[in-house]
């Protein structure tokens, strides 16, 4: 069950955004991600992921949760479209498992998995909702991870052969493909920081990874065009500004290390061929003739996802030569932590359409807390309203100061399972209880959905 989309709550303070700076195709869309929100993690041929395994390593998640359930979207997909189609979104951004699809990673296909998926997008063309499909949100299947993962320089191959099975399967009907959502995230905290699955805290782990990626998004970029040749490609980026922590020079010269490992070392040799000065010779020893040419591929559309600055200091234990800092005090927070500074947001939008020169699409930007109903059953979180309001605005003046703008995705759909934070940590629109897994738009989903309506054309 679920609570249709009411009308719109009005008149809330701060600037809105000018609808009429908007392409007339602009996307308003909402984004989510397989292993946060499908559940079904050991039914219909579903191998297991890195995080299945993560997860069950004590201590590493939050309340021990995991995304054994998760929103269960793999059952109430079609509820959940319908709350997308009550709201107006015009795209659904989402992640394809590889371990459904390929339970091993490579050789014997799932049928029942793509079965599937074919479902959810058959059932978003007959909303009217376009399907944005993403390759890779971090749930690598285990069985790879067991032959070295992303520090295996086959794993190129492996994904290049994963790309064209999904490409040749859904090409007829998606028309927007991302290789990768987030590899920075995906590597450093994977590889070096031990953060996230695979949990793996080492210098030479990470850089291989690292490359290893940037050759599999080269050689998925091929196979798609191969297949399907109208597919419009792209990749997915964090780019958040990276502050110092205080004024100190040293904190200044980590900022611009984790500015070039955070926002640097996946887009700059996707789209130029060549990694960030600061850390380019720590790339060479994985490097081999060619490669560098084999990553720069030509794509149609350039991800964003921002939420917020993020800090540095220096760390002289650090085998990457910083930590992570702390906002200043002084910063207004969302009730994740993360600072709000919608500035850096209009700022960010404006680099990388100059930097890259390619259409953006936000691809995420959203608000986490800790959502709860009131004594009506209510979600009235007005904090995340006042964030995407103040966010919009700012992307509207990265569009009047000529930014190519072409799509905004709210994460998130749902209150998802929010990786090491479990499910203490809610971004959704939408708002689930984990014990009934029924769903309740927020106020926030109303917000958007009257957002939404003045600029839609159909």
């Amino acid at each position: 069950m679920n609570d249709k989309i009411a009308a719109p709550q009005s008149e809330l303070p701060g600037a809105e955004l000018d609808t009429a700076l908007l392409r007339p195709d602009f996307l308003w869309g909402v984004s989510t991600s397989s292993y946060q929100i499908e559940g079904a993690a050991h039914e219909d041929g579903r191998g297991l992921s890195i995080w299945d395994v993560f997860c069950r390593q004590k201590g590493r998640i939050a309340n021990g949760d995991t995304g054994d359930i998760a929103c269960d979207h793999y059952h109430r997909y079609a509820e959940d479209i319908a709350l997308m189609r009550d709201m107006g979104v015009r795209a659904y951004r989402f992640s394809t498992a590889w371990p459904r699809l390929l339970p091993r990673g490579r050789g014997a296909a799932n049928e029942q998995g793509f079965a599937f998926y074919d479902r959810l997008i058959d059932r978003l063309l007959e909303a009217r909702i376009e399907p944005w499909l993403c390759l890779y949100h971090w749930d690598l299947p285990q069985s790879l991870d067991d032959l070295g993962g992303w520090t295996n320089r086959d794993i190129a191959g492996w994904f290049a052969d994963y790309a064209a099975l999904v490409a040749q399967r859904y090409g007829d009907r998606v028309k927007h493909f991302a290789t990768f959502n987030e590899p920075s995230v995906s590597t450093l905290f994977g590889y070096a920081l031990g953060w996230n699955a695979p949990g793996i805290a080492d210098k030479s782990s990470y850089y291989k990874a690292a490359h290893h990626l940037n050759l599999a998004h080269g050689a998925a970029v091929d196979a798609i065009r191969d297949l399907r040749p109208s597919a419009l490609i792209g990749a997915i980026h964090n780019r958040q500004p990276v502050l110092p922590e205080s004024g100190k020079p040293e904190n200044a010269h980590a900022a611009a290390l984790l500015d070039a490992h955070w926002n640097l070392l996946f887009p700059e040799p996707q789209s130029f061929a060549a990694y960030p000065a600061l850390i380019a010779h720590e790339m060479e020893p994985s490097q081999k003739a060619g490669d560098m040419a084999r990553i720069c591929r030509r794509l149609d559309w350039f991800g964003v996802n921002h939420y917020s600055p993020i800090y540095a200091r220096a760390d002289a234990a650090s085998q990457l030569g910083f930590a992570w800092g702390k906002p200043p005090a002084s910063a207004q927070q969302t009730g994740a932590g993360w600072s709000i500074h919608p500035d850096a947001f209009r700022d960010v939008l404006i680099a990388a359409w100059r930097r890259y020169g390619l259409p953006i699409y936000v691809t995420e930007n959203g608000s986490g807390g800790n959502d709860a109903p009131d004594a009506t059953g209510a979600i009235a979180d007005k904090a995340r309203i006042d964030y995407l309001r103040a966010y919009t605005h700012a992307m509207g003046e990265a569009i009047r100061a000529g930014a190519d703008i072409r799509g905004y995705f709210v994460w998130s759909l749902l209150d998802n399972f929010e990786w090491g934070a479990g499910f203490t940590n809610r971004f959704g629109l939408v708002h689930v209880d984990f014990k009934t897994l029924r769903r309740t738009p927020k106020a926030s989903a109303r917000w958007y959905a009257g957002l939404i309506r003045p600029t839609r054309k159909d």
